[in-house]
Order: C-alpha cells, then sequence, then structure tokens
C-alpha cells in the first residue's frame, strides 16, 4: 500500500481502496453567475460589433452600387475609401476642422477617388473585355496603396477621435459612445442614399441602367454619366466609411485596404450581389459575427470563421440573403 499511502483508506463492502479528494461541483449559484456571465459577454460583443458593422455595411453598399448598374467589381474600392480618410487628416494638418467638416471631406475626397478609377479602369476599356477593367482595378489599388505609403513613410498616422468616447451603461452592458455615433452617421448615410435612389431623378436614372441598361440609353438617359455619378456615390460612401473606420480603430494605415476590401466582398456576397438590403444586413451579421469569434475564440481565429460563415452561405444559399431578380438587358 505504499502507492496509496498518502491517500485515505475506506472500507467498503468489497474491500479496502484508496479514496482520492475530488473537489465539490459548483453550487447552483455560482453555475447561474457564470450562466448570466457568459451571456452578458456575450451580448457585449454582439453590440461592439453590429455597431462597428456599420462601416462594412457602408463598404458593401459601394461594391453592390457599382456591381449593381455595371456588373462589374471595382477592387480598388478600398483604396479609395482609405485614401478619402488620408484626405481629411491633410485638412486637419492645416485647420482644426469639426467633426461634420472631416467626415465630409473624406466623403468628397472618396467621391473624387471614385471617378477617377471609373474614367481610368472602365470608361476607355472595351466593354466585351470583362477582365480587363478587374485587372486594371487592382492595379489602381496598388498604386494608391503606394502613393499613400510614399506619402507617409510607410508609418501608420493617428486618427482623431470626430465623436466623444466614453462608455455609457445600457442595463449589465457598457457601450462604447464613438460606436454609437459610427452607427448614428452609417444610418443617415444610408438613409440619405436611399432617398437619393428612390425620390431623385438621378436615382431613377440609376436604377433604370442597373435594371434595363439598353432601354434607359433608348429613352435618352446617358449611361456614361450615370456610371460616373454611380462611382461618386460609392466613392463618398467609401470615403464616410474610412473615416468612421479611422475613428473607430484610432489609426489609419495602406495595411487596411486589404482586409476592408475581402470584408467588403464577403458582405456583398452574402448580402445578395446587387442588394443594398442585403448588404446592410450582412454588414451588421459579419460585424457581430466577428467581434463574437474574437472575444471567446481569440483574434487568430476570427477570420478564419468569417471565411466559414461565408462558404457555408456558398454552400446553403449561393444567391446571399437577398437575391436581386434576374432580368437584365
Amino acid at each position: 500500500m505504499e502507492g496509496a499511502s498518502r491517500s485515505k483508506i475506506v472500507r467498503t463492502r468489497r474491500g479496502r481502496r484508496p479514496y482520492c479528494w475530488r473537489p465539490r461541483p459548483p453550487s447552483s449559484a455560482k453555475r447561474r453567475a457564470r450562466v448570466q456571465a457568459g451571456i452578458i459577454d456575450f451580448l457585449q460583443s454582439l453590440a461592439d460589433g453590429v455597431l462597428f458593422g456599420t462601416t462594412y455595411a457602408i463598404i458593401g453598399i459601394g461594391f453592390t452600387l457599382i456591381f449593381g448598374v455595371m456588373h462589374k467589381l471595382n477592387l480598388s474600392f478600398a483604396a479609395a475609401s482609405i485614401g478619402g480618410a488620408y484626405l481629411s487628416l491633410a485638412l486637419l494638418a492645416v485647420w482644426r476642422a469639426p467633426s461634420l467638416v472631416l467626415l465630409a471631406t473624406s466623403a468628397a475626397g472618396g467621391a473624387a477617388l471614385g471617378v477617377l478609377v471609373f474614367l481610368s479602369c472602365f470608361r476607355f476599356i472595351r466593354a466585351d473585355n470583362a477582365l480587363a477593367p478587374l485587372m486594371a482595378t487592382v492595379g489602381m489599388l496598388l498604386l494608391i496603396d503606394e502613393a499613400i505609403a510614399h506619402l507617409t513613410a510607410g508609418v501608420p498616422l493617428r486618427y482623431p477621435a470626430l465623436f466623444p468616447d466614453v462608455m455609457l451603461d445600457v442595463g449589465p452592458m457598457m457601450v462604447r459612445s464613438d460606436l454609437l455615433f459610427v452607427f448614428a452617421i452609417g444610418c443617415v448615410a444610408t438613409s440619405l442614399l436611399m432617398w437619393l435612389l428612390y425620390r431623385t431623378r438621378v436615382g431613377i436614372a440609376t436604377r433604370a441602367v442597373a435594371q434595363r441598361p439598353v432601354a434607359a440609353a433608348l429613352c435618352g438617359i446617358g449611361i456614361g454619366r450615370v456610371n460616373a455619378t454611380t462611382f461618386a456615390l460609392a466613392g463618398a460612401l467609401g470615403g464616410v466609411a474610412g473615416a468612421l473606420t479611422g475613428t473607430a480603430v484610432g489609426v489609419l494605415s495602406p495595411l487596411l485596404t486589404l482586409p476592408i476590401t475581402v470584408k467588403g466582398l464577403i458582405v456583398t456576397v452574402i448580402g445578395g450581389l446587387g442588394s443594398i438590403p442585403g448588404a446592410i444586413l450582412a454588414g451588421l451579421l459579419v460585424g457581430g459575427f466577428e467581434n463574437i469569434i474574437q472575444h471567446f475564440r481569440g483574434v487568430s481565429e476570427r477570420d478564419l470563421h468569417v471565411m466559414l460563415l461565408l462558404f457555408a452561405f456558398l454552400v446553403f444559399r449561393p444567391g446571399g440573403l437577398f437575391a436581386p431578380p434576374a432580368g437584365r438587358d
């Protein structure tokens, strides 16, 4: 019994056996407390992710606008978005402008870069070559990235807080006030876009070109002018998203263009190619999902699970959340 000399010997009906100490299971009160803490952590992560997912939704809307009108992808869209945010930083270096002016400057810079991308990558390239514009946008993405990297010496720049950064008590959770402002600005920008698309002549012409381009051209609508306007609108949304991303993250870097491009494409596919409501819902979904994964599984597994979510949609619902009806000339 040398091996059991340190254990307590108990007598049972079948003989003598060593008794090893085992910890007592937690009481029901402790189990309830752990479950409640887990639920609160889940809701906290979900709320923060959904609020930050507003930026993903805006990026997805930009991709959706261009694809819905031209049925082509603009892979340099994220570079234009970050470029607009850098332009607002340049304005801030010479004038301490208020937050709304910085947002407007970022939107204007994104719109200008969007029109530049349209003129250089789409306007003068033959329409029957579907691959050439795609490769041209990749080249424009690299060009804008390299230009920003050379102008900033490749050093990430601190982006100012456009909104007050305080923690608000919302029941058992703590919500960042800057994320609430990001969500509010995203809602305002999306509402203005929907009003523009459905209540103005520009929006009616844009939807006509997206649905029936040949019929729209026969009715006298300038296809090139509508396409340029679409790129300007998408670029303005991208500039707003770039500024909101900068104020939420705290820094701007050319390295942000690749993850923003990937997340924008994921949101566009999950929401449904050409569907603006789908892009909005998918952006909030991806933001909440990745933040929950980051909290419970770590940053290293966040992008992996987002890709698995995309794979699940491609397998079980390839048309996305809101697949637009087919019917284009």
